[in-house]
């Protein structure tokens, strides 16, 4: 028992970060924004055990007025755009909220689809999780949510789709194809149905294969119609991309 005018210090261990891949390319900047191509498995923001080990803290070092504008999932690599200025931030999260923004993603999913192009309009909500309390995922009375899919190239038990979205719910793509019964290959938390299949999954636990490969918009000052691409990592090109232009 402490007594009156004694004191009880603690010295707390240095923070102890997981590895992660820390560098990231700078694909777009100007005054107003800047895109950065995050790797897998780096986090965007600090968040589950992650503070330094961010590609937010990495570019704000070196960009210190940078705000992301939207995220991708620590497992997810690719396009995550920055803005630099009060106006610059108003307006990508206006034409973010009004779908004046269009993402195309690239992904591995499990299993042939039965069609070569296919919309899923699944609603995403939050659903239980033992460890979490709650995580996204398919829900009946979540919110509205719609992906575009299109079968790239068949492998022997998987598939090469790209995936335009046309809204921005948390997880999106991996619960929506897990929801149309193709999860990602991999995928460490979503199973055939969109739901939670594993009890232990996390949504930050990485092992699927994700690229955000393009991101068309209006510009924040000129409102011009503005494209970002980023190559995806070998596993998700086509036998088509050969030649193809990359960044």
């Amino acid at each position: 028992m402490l007594k009156r005018g004694q004191w009880l210090c603690w010295r707390r261990p240095p923070w102890e970060e997981p590895d992660v891949p820390l560098g990231f390319a700078v694909l777009f900047e100007d005054e107003d924004l800047l895109a950065a191509a995050k790797p897998s498995g780096l986090p965007t923001m600090p968040a589950g055990g992650f503070l330094d080990n961010t590609l937010f803290t990495l570019v704000r070092g070196r960009y210190p007025e940078a705000t992301p504008v939207h995220r991708l999932g620590r497992g997810t690599s690719g396009i995550v755009l920055f803005a630099r200025t009060a106006r610059a931030r108003s307006r990508l999260s206006m034409a973010l909220r009004n779908g004046l923004v269009t993402r195309t993603y690239r992904a591995l999913a499990s299993g042939i689809p039965a069609h070569a192009s296919f919309s899923i309009d699944v609603p995403i909500g939050p659903v239980p999780h033992p460890r979490l309390g709650t995580v996204n995922a398919a829900c009946p009375g979540g919110r509205h949510a719609l992906s575009r899919v299109r079968v790239l190239e068949h492998r022997a038990d998987s598939s090469l789709v790209e995936v335009t979205i046309e809204t921005g719910r948390p997880h999106q793509i991996r619960i929506h194809l897990a929801a149309a019964g193709h999860p990602l290959t991999g995928d460490p938390l979503y199973g055939a149905g969109g739901g939670v299949a594993a009890r232990d999954g996390l949504p930050g636990d990485t092992g699927y294969l994700l690229h955000a490969g393009s991101i068309v918009f209006p510009h924040p000052a000129t409102e011009s119609g503005t494209e970002i691409w980023c190559s995806p990592p070998p596993e998700l090109r086509s036998r088509t991309d050969a030649g193809s232009r990359s960044r």
